[in-house]
Parts: structure tokens; C-alpha cells; sequence
């Protein structure tokens, strides 16, 4: 699950990062919207995006190929 808002920068490079690492296999990722939903724009604010993998926190912020790879055992 990756959690974004939509404008934000980060997130926007996130995706594009996330894509071109993982190929179609970053298709089953769910995206979020923070925004649409007040405890999570609570839990999240600021610190998006946000990505998880089987609800552990994979990585914040930017992108980390190698902590998101790890993650999916790829």
C-alpha cells in the first residue's frame, strides 16, 4: 500500500521511481489518497508518501529501491 496525496511532489516521484524499478510488477500496488480520509491524514500528514508492504513501514519520503526490494523479496 502506498499512502500519497495528490500534488505532492514526492509522491509523484515515488510512483515514477517505483515504476521504473519494479516494471508491471508495481501495478499491484495499492495507492491511497490521504486526503480522502481524516484518520489517515491524521496518521500520515505530512510525512507522505508512505509505502507498506504487509503493514510494515518499507519506506517514507523518497524512494529506496533496495529497502522496497528486500520487502518484496525480489
Amino acid at each position: 500500500m502506498l499512502y500519497a496525496r495528490e500534488g505532492c511532489h514526492l509522491c509523484d516521484e515515488f510512483l515514477v521511481d517505483l515504476s521504473l524499478d519494479l516494471g508491471p510488477a508495481w501495478s499491484s500496488v495499492e495507492v491511497e489518497d490521504v486526503d480522502a480520509d481524516a484518520a489517515l491524514a491524521a496518521r500520515y500528514g505530512l510525512r507522505v508518501p508512505v509505502l507498506e508492504v504487509a503493514g510494515a513501514v518499507v519506506c517514507e519520503g523518497r524512494y529506496d529501491s533496495d529497502q522496497v526490494r528486500r520487502a518484496l523479496g525480489l
